[in-house]
């Protein structure tokens, strides 16, 4: 699957009732599993997103990367449908198509994920797997545990741990290995569509994940 599933798509294909919302974020590094995609420099992040009654919905998301080439902007689109299968546990599951351009060879890296979340309370449970994980041929999976404790209306603390793994490390590896584990630790306050963050991230690589205080702003325009 190397083609972007455009939210537009959906919007001719469904008549129902539904919202749309924008989201611009700017962060001190853009962090993909606590593994920097720029550099360790900051990142312009925004999305646009629709969300059907039923539980369907689509969107876009983009984002300045770095990756010591010409590639230079990260362009992805998913689609998704969220249901709450009991009175406390919610599902969200979907698709996820990555893009990559600014260089001849940016495309190269264009994968597939598909993806199933699952909500209790604060706590969420994620899992996600790519069979051409970076256009290398590898599967790749990631599992993600998180929880939220609300200090405050406003002011909430986070916990979370994710574990990604190469299924094919003669196509794809981390390091030396074929796994690595991330963590992370943050504060977060939202104020009429604000959100802003501050937490520490770190992982067991040796080099590609350092130790970061990651600062996020973002503002969220609903239509």
């Amino acid at each position: 699957m190397k083609k972007l599933l455009l939210c537009s798509t959906l919007f001719s294909c469904f008549s129902v009732s539904a919202a749309t919302s924008s989201t611009v974020t700017l962060v001190s590094d853009y962090l993909f599993n606590g593994v920097s995609q720029t550099g360790e420099d900051p990142a312009l992040q925004a999305s646009f997103d629709w969300a059907g009654d039923s539980g369907l919905y689509a969107g876009v998301w983009a984002s300045n990367v770095d990756f010591g080439d010409d590639t230079d902007i990260e362009f992805d689109g998913y689609v998704g449908y969220y249901i709450a299968l009991t009175s406390s546990i919610n599902i969200d599951i979907g698709i996820a198509q990555y893009t990559y351009h600014g260089g001849d060879i940016s495309d190269d890296y264009n994968y597939a994920e598909a993806y199933a979340k699952f909500n209790y309370g604060n706590t969420n449970l994620n899992f996600w797997h790519a069979w051409d994980y970076f256009g290398t041929g590898a599967g790749h999976s990631i599992v993600m545990l998180t929880h939220d404790f609300p200090l405050t209306e406003r002011l909430s603390f986070g916990v979370g741990v994710d574990y990604s793994m190469s299924h094919d490390e003669d196509k794809w590896q981390w390091e030396s290995g074929d796994d690595y584990l991330h963590w992370r630790a943050t504060f977060n306050y939202a104020i009429e569509g604000w959100n802003l963050s501050l937490g520490y991230e770190d992982t067991d690589l040796d080099t590609q994940g350092d130790s970061t205080i990651l600062a996020t702003v973002s503002r969220t325009f609903n239509f």
